[in-house]
């Protein structure tokens, strides 16, 4: 019997065939025993995979969200150290795209554009809201408050997450509304995405968990 090949050697095959120019790619490792699989998906979590079964779905950007290839590599060589076999495959890859503009004249203006650069299968989002003066600070955290927000960094301003589907975070909808009440009030500001999720499918948990700078958030 041939000796099972590598998920190290296949993602290297995987990422030969990939074009150039690619900026993410979306994996699917499926286990070959799948009482292993729950053990494959906490190696893989630095990548926040989604399990069902044997399948784990993630993610690798050479860009922005996700993790790189070669974080990617390192990942797939603890499994392989752990004697984890199983297929791994290209689900879908994209190109570089143009960021659109976030910054409108309004809060509102703002989201929206950023909602409309995510893939249309999004599922999980970690935003970040900048206002325009630090002034805005007290009133815009009343009006923020229903998106479960955090403080970070030296900006005037907050950090939420928003969950498309099910889990931790605030629906669209509501996230939408508050940014609505921001521009009724003559808060100005600036919205942006840090990190975004696709078609997540968490198992036995509230959904997918974002690390920054070594904590979840």
């Amino acid at each position: 019997m041939l000796p099972a090949v590598t998920l190290v050697a296949q993602w290297r095959e995987i990422e030969s065939r990939l074009p150039e120019d690619w900026a993410d790619a979306r994996l699917l490792l499926t286990v070959e025993d799948e009482a292993k699989a729950p053990r494959a998906s906490a190696l893989l979590g630095p990548a926040m995979p989604g399990r069902r079964g044997r399948e784990i779905r993630f993610y690798c950007a050479t860009h922005g969200a996700g993790l790189a290839p070669g974080a990617i590599l390192r990942l797939l060589e603890r499994l392989d150290e752990e004697s984890i076999t199983g297929n791994l495959e290209l689900l879908a890859t994209g190109e570089p795209t143009v960021t659109p503009e976030t910054a409108r004249p309004t809060l509102l203006g703002s989201w929206d554009a950023a909602v409309a650069a995510l893939p249309p299968d999004w599922s999980d989002v970690y935003a970040e809201l900048e206002l325009a003066s630090s002034d805005y600070l007290e009133r815009a955290a009343v009006l923020v408050s229903p998106l479960n927000p955090s403080r970070y960094g030296g900006l005037p301003g907050f950090r939420f997450r928003v969950s498309r589907t099910f889990g931790y975070g605030t629906s669209p909808e509501m996230s939408r509304r508050s940014f609505e009440r921001f521009d009724e009030d003559g808060i100005g500001g600036t919205i942006r995405i840090l990190y975004a999720l696709s078609d997540t499918h968490p198992v036995a948990t509230q959904g997918p968990v974002f690390r920054l700078e070594g904590r979840a958030v």
